[in-house]
């Protein structure tokens, strides 16, 4: 009798080991198909994949977010994979410097002149954008006339002011 239960418990392990491992497909064999998918698609390189227990972990870096969802999307497609965590990152566009502006000479001209009216002693010159200060100012006034021309967006301010 005794013999009789340990062959049927030793059965019992044995069917229940079998239908596991027959349960699906292996992680190893995911694996490899999922690098497959990841590999044929033009779109995405860079991208790494982990599986564990079906779950397919996805690293790496796309270069847009219709890249991400593609990867993401032909991954689940793969036999056996019961989930997908996208864990890649999207490239961030490059950052373009806004254009300086530079203004014209003749127009530049006149704006400084209106700006510098209230600053007795001052005078200015412009060539090629440039601002080029003369004169005698006040320390007070300084920083005040600076800032108003720099809001003209000359390409640069040769101050040769004597301050008082």
């Amino acid at each position: 009798m005794r013999k009789n239960s340990f062959s049927g418990i030793l059965l019992f392990v044995f069917i229940t080991l079998f239908s596991l491992s027959a349960c699906g497909p292996k992680d190893s064999k995911i694996q490899a198909a999922v690098e497959t998918a990841i590999r044929n698609n033009p779109a995405v390189t860079g991208i790494a994949a982990s599986v564990h227990d079906g779950v397919v972990t996805l690293s790496g870096e796309c270069k847009d977010e219709a890249s991400k969802s593609e990867v993401e999307s032909e991954v689940a497609k793969v036999k056996g994979v019961k989930k997908v965590v996208n864990n890649c990152t999207v490239t961030p566009p490059p950052m373009q410097s806004a254009p300086v502006t530079i203004a014209q000479d003749d127009a530049l001209l006149k704006n400084v002149k209106d700006a510098i009216k209230s600053y007795p002693g001052v005078n200015a010159t412009v060539n090629d954008g440039v601002v080029t200060l003369t004169g005698d100012i006040k320390r007070v006034n300084l920083q005040k006339l600076m800032m108003s021309l720099q809001s003209l967006k000359p390409k640069k301010i040769d101050n040769q002011l004597t301050i008082k």
